[in-house]
């Protein structure tokens, strides 16, 4: 499966966003979507993750309660909707299968490219 995150852009403090990662291909049901985001200068760092076929979530405890994770099986995308977002919510966002439910990014594979999201003070 490739994926191609995109969404980002540019947006105030305390404002929201929706990230969107469109999967071409066949997603399994037995797997993992992740978003991760990598922040300059910084290692990239886990934010959410979701199973793709059971009502199964984790998140960063630096997002828990602002960001969402959610899918649509229909267009096979997932989505990673941001909300009061912070100066240090600026990074760019990646998402990313696995077949484990897990934080840890050596876990995940088929990265897409990356979209840029930055929040202004």
């Amino acid at each position: 499966v490739q994926l191609q995150a995109s969404g980002g852009g540019l947006v105030q403090a305390g404002g929201s966003l929706r990230l969107s990662c469109a999967a071409s291909g066949r997603i399994y049901s037995s797997y993992v979507m992740g978003w991760f985001r990598q922040a300059p200068g910084k290692e990239r760092e886990f934010v959410a993750a979701m199973r793709w076929s059971r009502p199964s979530t984790m998140y960063a405890a630096s997002v828990k309660d602002r960001f969402t994770i959610s899918k649509n099986n229909a267009q096979n995308t997932a989505y990673l909707q941001l909300n009061s977002v912070k100066p240090e919510d600026t990074a760019v966002y990646y998402c990313a299968a696995s077949i484990q439910f897990s934080k840890e990014t050596r876990e995940y594979f088929n990265w897409g490219q990356g979209t840029l999201v930055t929040v202004s003070s």
